[in-house]
């Protein structure tokens, strides 16, 4: 849940924030399985989540203890929201808004009160989707009465406007697994089916995308694609009003179908939720309108939230941040403090942090310089950053251990045992290449952390011979800027979290070469035979065992033979808020705080 951090089940990648300036630390590497609730979180994780029939879809949501309507929640954000129409979500800080304003076919609902278990349900839809052959038709019946935040009505036409305005060109950052499904093409051949999308007149064929009337929507792909329920749940498949769609205007603006709507978008700096009086709760068995106002402000660091919520006075008192951790230098003294942990929410999270080498550029298809990158990083400085083995765990490979598949024992870099890097490994190879002194233009987000972790990675680097150059860029379109295909850098870091508890939403989304696109999720460009066949080899395969075998073997392939990916962390999260904040849940499904739970005592 990607960029920022894109989160199975939702949507979401998260930026890579943080590291200290010293490159040659001590502490701050792997401690695998010095925390045994890290690891059994990370297990759990890593079932799958049942589907739900039309009783389990019903609205409204259980009652949260205690909750009780009004007042307004203060919400202090890193990052302004780049983008609010669902097609063009794919990051963790837009879908957490949008479990707020949107509503899609099918939702994931909390079956207990603290944020681990969960069933995929209807959400507009009746049911979480029922099909007779094996997944290849899949049938969604509207429930009644489900309407906009002006007023109107939902319904299938909207719903078939949703999916076909994924084809147009100007949608080019959100997920692509059903436009492919419904194409039955890998990669972006998936846009022939329907040039420039529905705007011209034109429709996807019946064949694939039935209305046969308001209320019903009919799926039909050429193979069997028994995740569907998964993927309409994710915020980047949200449904969109056809009669408000405004194109890339409704980037900006978007009609909302959530329990709230926008009152008030200054992008940068604020944004306010009011409550959406066409909402109806009988209609929604996932999300709560307990608060009446949400005051969202942005360019809030971690340090900034987590020293005014730790104030905790007027209304520090009723603040929390949707995504922004504690902060490292409050990590522990957070952690430590008994009075504290009422209001403190921590989980593992699904999100493999990596740094990218373009393959694009030419002095980086040079296989012996890509291996000097890789021993030359060092991962110390970006794990002490967040607060050490409390907040990050060195990676070995892309595979997180909340996905089936993952393997402790892969380190081909020998970044767990010496997570400072390997200069002098890399200063070999690089002179073997004939390349020292080759320059590298290092793309970091502009952010305090961001700073810092690149100054220190750069550091590591130059140890190695390489001479290398920062280029900011600006935190609220980092992820577009370094998803352009033709874009000037040579590294950068990226974070991706599977979809849906699978590898199949990690591997093809990041490395297949087929995938490769303005705003697609391919940062590094790799398109290697190899990998594109094996993952053509790897889709087909039912045995859930068998299936995550052959996905690790990809992943293992693409870190040791490909290396054009280099796994830096396995991400954590603690999240605190004011004293007056109740319904903190940390669940599993977003990888950070439930907003739709939230009141204020």
């Amino acid at each position: 849940m990607g960029k920022r951090g894109r989160r199975a089940y939702g949507a979401l990648s998260l930026l890579a924030a943080g590291a200290l300036v010293l490159s040659g630390c001590s502490e701050g590497g792997s401690k695998e399985g010095s925390d045994k609730g890290d690891k059994e979180n990370a297990e759990r994780q890593q079932s799958s989540i049942e589907f739900g029939d039309a009783k389990a879809s019903a609205g409204p949501a259980a009652e949260i203890p205690g909750a009780k309507p009004g007042g307004t929640v203060t919400v202090l954000q890193r990052d302004s929201y780049a983008h609010l129409d669902p097609g063009q979500i794919y990051v963790s800080d837009e879908m957490a808004l949008s479990q707020l304003i949107h509503r899609g076919l099918t939702g994931y609902k909390a079956t207990g009160d603290d944020g681990k278990g969960h069933v995929v349900v209807g959400d507009l839809a009746t049911d979480s989707g029922t099909t007779s052959d094996g997944g290849k038709t899949w049938k969604y019946t509207l429930k009644d009465g489900v309407k906009w935040a002006d007023g109107s009505a939902i319904t299938s036409a909207d719903v078939r406007h949703t999916f076909e305005r994924l084809f147009a060109p100007f949608i080019s950052q959100g997920p692509t697994y059903i436009q492919q499904w419904l194409a039955d093409t890998p990669g972006t051949g998936y846009r022939d089916l329907l040039k420039g999308g529905p705007y011209g007149g034109k429709h996807l064929p019946d064949t694939v995308l039935r209305t046969p009337d308001a209320k019903t929507i009919v799926f039909t792909f050429k193979k069997a694609r028994p995740d569907l329920p998964y993927a309409l749940a994710m915020a980047g498949y949200s449904i969109v009003s056809q009669k408000k769609d405004t194109k890339e205007r409704y980037d900006k603006a978007p009609m909302t179908a959530g329990p709230y709507k926008i009152q008030e978008f200054k992008s940068g700096k604020s944004m306010t939720l009011v409550k959406n009086s066409h909402w109806d709760p009988a209609s929604d068995p996932i999300r709560h309108q307990y608060v009446d106002r949400f005051d969202i402000a942005f360019n809030k660091q971690y340090e900034d939230s987590t020293k005014a919520i730790l104030d905790d006075s007027g209304a520090n008192a009723t603040a929390i941040s949707f995504n922004n951790q504690v902060d490292a230098g409050n990590l522990s003294k957070v952690l430590a403090d008994p009075a504290l942990k009422p209001r403190t929410v921590s989980g593992y999270q699904p999100y493999v942090g990596q740094i990218n080498i373009n393959l694009s550029h030419q002095e980086m298809q040079d296989r012996t310089v890509r291996e000097a990158i890789a021993h030359a990083l060092p991962i110390t400085p970006f794990v002490r950053a967040f607060g050490g083995t409390q907040a990050m765990e060195v990676a070995g490979g892309l595979i997180s251990p909340t996905v089936s598949g993952y393997d402790p024992s892969f380190d081909p870099f020998g970044k767990k045992k010496k997570p400072a890097g390997d200069p002098a490994k890399a200063k070999e190879l690089l002179e073997k290449a004939g390349k020292t002194g080759l320059k590298l233009t290092f793309g970091y987000i502009n952010t305090p952390e961001g700073q810092q972790y690149s100054t220190a990675m750069a550091a590591g680097l130059e140890k190695a011979g390489f001479d290398v150059q920062r280029q900011e860029i600006p935190a609220e379109t980092y992820y577009d800027q370094v998803s352009k295909v033709d874009n000037n850098f040579d590294i950068f870091h990226t974070a991706w979290g599977a979809d849906w508890p699978s590898a199949s939403t990690v591997i093809p989304p990041l490395y297949d070469g087929r995938q490769i696109q303005d705003g697609a999720s391919n940062y590094s460009h790799i398109d290697d035979e190899k990998v594109n066949a094996d993952i053509d080899k790897a889709s087909v395969v039912t045995d859930p065992v068998k299936a995550a075998e052959a996905w690790n073997a990809i992943n293992e392939y693409i870190v040791k033979d490909v290396v054009s990916n280099v796994p830096t962390a396995y991400y954590k999260q603690t999240q605190i808020a004011g004293s007056r904040i109740g319904g903190l849940v940390y669940d599993d499904v977003i990888g950070g705080v439930d907003p739709r739970r939230l009141f204020v005592k």
